[in-house]
Formats: structure tokens, sequence, C-alpha cells
């Protein structure tokens, strides 16, 4: 009988949370990413990425390039694996391309802001030199070990993509207001998220509801656990029909558009504005909070719409939304299951047991913020609160760090996707270096908290740095002395 307890309060964990994240995290984020991704796919010729992330692309040009790329998305770990996606198969290096997924959800601006003013300004420094420095280490030695990789992966996309020309402006366009809906959407800044309408829908029950959602999916805010609400129920509800509507129109678009095809984008404009509004339910019915990110949103989709209609062609369309649909297919199923079992898993760590294992800076607890990362996964900006809670019960600010840095890096949900889209040894090859790397960053930050100097702190990054800067040398030799017998 406790055993089938213990089973039936997994499962209830595991469908909670993966309740909780739909309805919370996936729309404004990854349903703008897949769009982003197929549109990276469909629109741009290779030449365009290849010019910045391409593997023969000067390394001082790429890494950087990537980096910079990855600073402004305020994104975690789920939504940035579509847009490395979209990069790596339109011919990006698996270096640049992993740096980029590496950084993205690490070391944010937002998040960078965030870590600053809530557990402070040193973590925070801290994170971005240690997340950029091994970021663009793990990036170079994803490239060194898989060079040969990169070099036949540049050929398949070389053939893939043989028969696009030069990028048309309006492609370029239509793009950028993808990312600046999806930035419409994330960012936190008081010109989106302040109110500037309250409408009230006269639907009574709505606050019995709530209560009835809260009450069939528990949950403890002070551990970084949501509940479902009224709205989030609406949205989930939403997405099963545009799973639907989907299936049914894009699936065969190259035999033409049919009205299902329609059906789900504007299915897929209907959730996002419902997904960009507050809502509060009570007794005399439910005020929706019209608020700066609605506005930006519906502006992005009314260009959209436009763009979509007026300037592509009925071929790029095509092929937008069929490359779209195609990354809906191969990551969304692998979320799901990552995000439910991330559930499971949580429910069997206790927070208690942090000051056991992490409450000092050795390698052993580093290790296990690293594998907190891991199991207790949380979307972006909530990992900040959350390592506040850790800090409280005990864990040193070194293995703080080391959970900070692998948490975007290293969800489960994450892993199983990427393993789709660059082969097992590739994902597990980087998932290794993540955790090296990021209980090397704690050990590096926790012994400066214990009273190490600056300069022996800087001496060990400069240690780091030659190494890398040594393999970067011996790597382009390398790849000089084998261009040359072939020119030869």
């Amino acid at each position: 009988m406790n055993l089938l307890s213990l089973l039936t309060e997994l499962l209830y964990s595991g469908l909670g949370n993966l309740a909780s994240y739909l309805a919370a995290h996936v729309l404004l984020c990854l349903l703008p990413a897949f769009y982003i991704a197929g549109a990276m796919t469909a629109l741009i010729p290779k030449e365009t990425v290849t010019r910045f992330l391409g593997r023969n692309t000067p390394k001082f040009i790429s890494y950087p390039a990537a980096a910079l790329a990855g600073s402004v998305l305020a994104v975690c770990s789920c939504t940035i694996v579509p847009l490395f996606a979209g990069i790596y198969k339109k011919g990006a290096g698996i270096g640049p391309a992993i740096t980029f997924l590496f950084f993205a959800p690490a070391a944010n601006i937002l998040a960078l802001i965030y870590t600053g003013g809530v557990i402070g300004v040193d973590l925070a420094i801290a994170r971005l030199s240690l997340s950029l420095a091994f970021g663009i280490g793990i990036g170079i030695m994803m490239a060194l070990i898989f060079r040969h990789g990169d070099v036949e992966h540049d050929k398949a996309t070389d053939a893939m993509f043989a028969a696009q020309g030069k990028m048309r402006r309006v492609a370029l366009i239509f793009l950028l207001v993808l990312v600046s809906l999806l930035l419409s959407g994330t960012l936190k800044v008081g010109l989106l998220t302040d109110t500037y309408a309250t409408l009230t829908v006269p639907v009574s029950g709505m606050d019995k509801f709530q209560d009835f959602l809260y009450n069939l999916v528990p949950y403890d805010a002070a551990k970084g656990e949501e509940g479902v609400t009224a709205q989030g129920a609406i949205l989930i509800g939403l997405l099963v029909l545009i799973g639907v509507a989907s299936w049914k129109g894009m699936e065969n678009i190259f035999d033409g558009f049919n009205i299902w095809t329609w059906t789900s984008l504007g299915l897929v404009a209907l959730t996002l504005l419902v997904a960009a509004v507050g809502m509060s339910p009570h007794s005399g019915g439910l005020d929706i909070l019209v608020n700066g990110k609605f506005f930006g949103v519906l502006t992005a989709l009314a260009i959209l719409g436009w763009i979509l209609k007026t300037r592509l062609t009925e071929d790029e369309t095509r092929g937008f939304l069929w490359e779209s649909w195609k990354f809906v297919k191969q990551i969304f199923p692998l979320l799901v299951v990552g995000v439910f079992a991330v559930g499971v898993i949580r429910a069997l760590i206790r927070p208690e047991w942090i000051e056991t294992l992490a409450g000092q800076n050795t390698l052993l607890g580093n290790l296990a913020g690293v594998v907190f990362g891991v199991f207790m996964y949380f979307p972006t900006l909530v990992e900040v609160p959350i390592a506040q809670m850790f800090l409280s019960l005990g864990m040193h600010r070194g293995p703080l760090l080391a959970y900070l840095m692998a948490d975007p890096e290293l969800s489960l949900q994450s892993i199983l996707i990427i393993s789709t889209i660059i082969g097992r040894l590739k994902s597990w090859t980087y998932v290794a270096w993540v955790a090296l790397f990021s209980t090397l960053a704690g050990l590096i930050y926790g012994a400066w908290v214990d009273g190490a100097s600056v300069g022996l702190v800087a001496l060990y990054l400069l240690v780091f740095l030659a190494i890398l800067a040594v393999m970067l040398w011996w790597v382009n030799r390398r790849n000089t002395l084998v261009t040359i017998p072939q020119k030869l």
C-alpha cells in the first residue's frame, strides 16, 4: 500500500509539474521560438549564418558573435533549443552553436540583472565572466573533438540548401519581427508589464474554478512550484486545439493550404494574446488586465500577418510553416516527457539535503549543485529565487554558482531534445563538459568567497584561457595541415 501511495504521489507530481509548465511558460517563449527556428531554416540562406557562425569563420568572430546573440535572449534552455537547432541546421559550426546554446540561458542580460539584484553583484559578475569563458571553452572543445563530423555537417547543409540565393530583405524583416514577438512576451520591463486597462467579463464561478485548480494541483511558491491558474487552464485547452489544427493543416502543407492551416495560425495568435494579458478571477467575474505586453504581442502579430499574406511568396510561406511544424514534432514530445520526469524526480529530492551536501566549497558540494540543476530544473529567472532559498538553507556560494550555471543548461528535457539534434555522443559530451566546467566555476568562485585573493582567482582564469588559446592554435594548425594536401 505504501508503494502504491508513493507511485501515486510521483505520478501526481509529474502531471502537476507538466500542467504548471504548459500553463505558465510554454506559450510566450516556446511558440515564437519554434517559428523563429522555422524562419531561419526556410528563409535565411546558409551563407548568412556561416558568415558569422560557420566552422571556417575566424574564431575571434564566431564565438563572441554566438555569445552576443545569446546574451539578449532572456529565455530558458527549452526555448533556446529550437533556436540552436535552427542555426545548426543552417550550417553553423558545432563550436559556435554550442556556445550560443550554453550562454543564452546561463548569462543573458535579464538573468544577470536579476541575479545581481536578488543575490549579489559579485555573483552576477562571476556568473557573467565564467559563463563567457567556459561557454567559449566548451564550444572550442566540441569543435576540437568533433571536427570531422563538423566538416561532414557543413557539406550536408551545402547540399540541403544549395538552391537558396541571397536573403530577401522582407525575410530579414519577418525574422526580426518574430524576435520582437519573443522579446515582447518575455522581457520584464515596466513598459510591458504595467497594466493600462482592466476589462471585466461577467462570468460567474471563475473564482470557484480557480480554487478547484489550486486544490487539484497544489503547489509551494517558496520552492519555485507553480500552480495552474484559470488562465493557464484556458491556455492548455488552446494548446490542444493548436495541436489538432496544426496536424491537419501542416502535415501535408506541400499539397496546398487548407482551412486547418489558417485555423492553426489563428489559434496560435489567439493563444499568444490570451497568454499576454493578466487574468484575475473573482466572485463577480473575470478581470482581464490589458498590459503593455498585450499591445507589443498584438502589434508584432499584425505585422507578421501582413508580411505573411502580402510579401512572402507561397513557397516561402509553405517552407516556413513546414520547417516550424517539423521542429514542433521533433522537440515538443520530448519536452513533455522531460518536464513530467523532472516533476517525478523533484518529489524525491529534499531541499534539506542541500546543507549536508553543498554547505562547503568542496568538489562534492559543487557536483551536488550541478546535480540539483539537472533534476530540479526551473524556467529562466525562477532559478534565481530558488538559488536564494538554497542559500538560506545553507548552500555555499560556490556550489550556488555551480547550480546557477548548470540549471539553465542541463535540464533533463533539454538533454533529451539536444540528443535528437546533434546525436547522443555529441549531446552527452556536451553534458559532461558543462558539468565539469560548472563544477570548476563553483570551485573558483567559492575559493574567492572563502578568502582567496583576487590575483589567485585571476591566475586560475588566465591559466584556463591560456590552455584554450593553445588548443585553438592547435585546431587551426591541424585544419590548415589537412586542407593543404587537398589543394595540392
